[in-house]
């Protein structure tokens, strides 16, 4: 990308993405292919292996309640059952497997990974379940599930949380733009800001660099 656009760093399992995803749904209306953004995936949990335990369970509840209040969008606890593995890497490499072929379907995959995990308590760490939600966006089920499965998939995700780590990106939303009158990128929000405000920024820096 040589002109302007954005750089989100997100995950499909952190609870403040999925409360941001308005946010990116009216960057996309207000801006179009006028303003592209680029999906990096940070790594919130990547690898995990061990079941969540009850006190990890209630502290993940909390944040997913302030969420809540700030967006008003809908969660199901139900979720994080007995025995769940909050591993967030199956998810993020669904995302990137996505974004090879069309970057745009790759943002509307990834919220469509959020929803089912936070308001639809599907298991978005089970390739089965990513494959039909992949499917459901319109991509082809049978390759998904052929390029999710390679060594070569997870290498390029991981190369993503290389990305966010080198970037000094810290927690998830951040969202980048650039490139500005000198070339340099800025950050618009480093967490949740609410729709107005992001879409707000954004133009006022779009007219600034057009002027």
């Amino acid at each position: 990308m040589d002109g302007p656009h954005l750089i989100y760093f997100s995950d499909p399992m952190c609870s403040w993405c999925y409360g941001f995803s308005p946010v990116v749904a009216e960057i996309r209306r207000a801006f179009g292919r006028a303003l592209p953004i680029r999906l990096v995936m940070g790594g919130l949990r990547p690898g995990t292996e061990e079941p969540m335990t009850l006190a990890a369970r209630a502290e993940v509840t909390a944040h997913w309640r302030h969420v809540h209040d700030a967006t008003g969008l809908p969660f199901d606890e139900s979720a994080l059952g007995e025995g769940f593995v909050y591993d967030t890497d199956p998810a993020a490499r669904a995302v990137v497997v996505v974004r090879r072929d069309d970057p745009e379907l790759a943002l509307t995959y990834l919220e469509r990974i959020q929803r089912a995990f936070y308001a639809e308590a599907r298991n978005v760490t089970q390739a089965e379940v990513l494959a039909d939600l992949a499917a459901e966006v319109g991509a082809d089920r049978d390759a998904f599930l052929a390029q999710w499965s390679q060594e070569d998939a997870r290498e390029e995700t991981w190369r993503d949380y290389a990305i966010s780590q080198r970037a000094g990106v810290t927690g998830f939303p951040t969202l980048v733009a650039g490139p500005g009158e000198s070339g340099e990128f800025g950050v618009v929000t480093r967490g949740y800001a609410p729709p107005d405000q992001v879409v707000g920024v954004l133009k006022a820096w779009i007219d600034r660099i057009a002027a």
